[in-house]
């Protein structure tokens, strides 16, 4: 009978109720048998879709989860119980023959990242790292181990021999001071893993003071929660049910005619005729960037004020766009007062980040194709109010001339008595022969004649502000003279 099938390990593929599997099932636990170390005390690491190889379990355990919960799928080199992958040459011993297949580690960096270890290491976010790393030199004029190739060999041994975090750690140390000067080998073991950060202090620094350290406290610098939204496209892609989504209004949206979904819209089909370059990818993402304040403690006398800035994936399906496991919070801007206008200045890392997601795009891995693309994204509408509104697009919404469609043809009311600003004359933008043009009592008690303003194009509105000196940030009060 032909083995193919159960070397080449796709029965992991296979239905659970299927023979092939339950065969390969216990092919697997021979395997582990005979490649297990010593050290193991009979307990190893449970491949099934649940532990994903984190939990260090029986054999007998082993086999009720690969048979009930289902093996891993893309874990096919099995380097955590047994099997070498950073040698040339792989040789499998069984009952019947012996399986030699060849592994080229350069060639097989795509499948090595989805395959070592936890499921992070299967997560699009850490792509981009892994591949700098894979291009980065162990150390200078070094053309056999990049950092990537060796921390996964120095890896696979810690997993294969159950070594602890403290023993690891010492092994870095030591082949930090053998290498030579300038190497990129962690000497740690928590260096290896944690997150990269500025080396500026969090606190405010004294202009007096010349003997700053970073790691003096006082008083706490003004901070910022910014939550990058190319990770989480990244992580959203390399799901592939999420990823299949990503394109429904290409693939599944019903068009007869029907306002049902923002591609049916004008302004979608317009940017579509703009910019067509960006329209034939149907995974460009269109964002909507919602805005307000919040009050977060419940309390209407408290001074605290936030304003989350979430992002609305109008990609997806209309009865997900606004689900919450799809709504992106981007940023929280919190703070005693309120921003106003200096909203730019806290928008400037997502700013950053859309332009370049427009103009450069991403490489990003799909999962539902199985394949790597350059994924471009746009903002497409805001969602606020009339005040937010007038924060983020830096135009006044107080006084007599507030609407920035009328403008100078802003039709306002001041009421005397109560000292506010009311503004009317929406009927002027019914049709001529509209009944509400001729009521009366229901509104101002005019009639309604007017015509309704032409709004500015682009190029004009940009032509008169062109020229303004723009200052971001909060200006600093000048102290005031004291009469001595």
């Amino acid at each position: 009978m032909d083995k193919s099938w159960l070397l080449n390990r796709s029965w992991i593929h296979e239905s659970r109720l299927s023979w092939k599997y339950e065969t390969g099932v216990e092919y697997f636990i021979e395997y582990v048998i005979q490649n297990a170390n010593n050290d193991m005390n009979g307990k190893f690491f449970c491949p099934c879709v649940n532990c994903c190889n984190g939990s260090r379990l029986e054999l007998d355990v082993i086999r009720e989860h690969l048979l009930c919960d289902g093996f891993l799928k893309n874990y096919t080199r099995w380097i955590w119980h047994g099997e070498n992958i950073d040698i040339p040459t792989v040789s499998i011993e069984t009952p019947t023959q012996t399986f030699t297949q060849e592994i080229d580690m350069d060639d097989q960096l795509e499948e090595m990242i989805r395959d070592v270890g936890p499921k992070s290491f299967q997560r699009a976010h850490m792509y981009e790292s892994l591949c700098s790393d894979s291009e980065k030199p162990l150390y200078p004029n070094c053309t056999k181990f990049t950092r990537l190739s060796a921390m996964l060999r120095l890896f696979n041994l810690k997993a294969r021999n159950g070594w602890s975090d403290k023993s690891f750690t010492e092994l870095l140390e030591l082949l930090k001071e053998m290498l030579p000067e300038g190497n990129t080998l962690p000497s740690r073991n928590y260096e290896a893993k944690k997150c990269p950060r500025c080396g500026l202090s969090r606190y405010k620094k004294k202009q007096d003071d010349s003997d700053y350290d970073v790691s003096t406290k006082g008083p706490p610098a003004k901070v910022l929660w910014y939550l990058p939204i190319i990770p989480r496209l990244k992580r959203l892609f390399a799901n592939g049910d999420n990823a299949k989504l990503m394109r429904w209004h290409e693939d599944e949206r019903k068009c007869d005619g029907q306002l049902r979904h923002p591609a049916d819209c004008l302004q979608w089909k317009k940017i579509d005729s703009m910019f067509p370059h960006f329209s034939k990818e149907p995974r460009n993402v269109r964002l909507g960037l919602a805005t307000d304040e919040m009050n977060p403690f419940g309390n209407l006398s408290t001074k605290h004020s936030s304003w989350p800035i979430l992002l609305v994936i109008y990609n997806l399906p209309p009865w997900l766009c606004m689900k919450r496991k799809y709504v992106i919070l981007s940023m929280m801007i919190s703070g005693p007062r309120q921003p106003g206008n200096d909203i730019d200045v806290y928008l400037t890392p997502l700013v950053e980040d859309l332009k370049m997601l427009w103009e450069k795009g991403i490489d990003v891995y799909d999962g539902y194709s199985c394949e790597s693309f350059k994924l471009h994204a746009m903002l497409f509408f805001t969602i606020n109010d009339f005040p937010a509104y007038g924060n983020l697009c830096g135009y006044s919404v107080k006084g007599h001339k507030a609407c920035p469609i009328c403008e100078e043809d802003t039709c306002y009311h001041q009421l005397v008595n109560w000292k506010k600003t009311v503004y009317l004359g929406h009927r002027r933008f019914l049709q001529p022969n509209h009944p509400y043009r001729r009521l009366k009592k229901a509104f101002n008690g005019c009639q309604e004649y007017g015509i309704a303003p032409i709004a500015s194009t682009s190029e004009q509105v940009y032509d008169r502000v062109k020229n303004l000196n723009v200052v971001l940030g909060k200006l600093k009060k000048q102290p005031k003279e004291k009469n001595i």
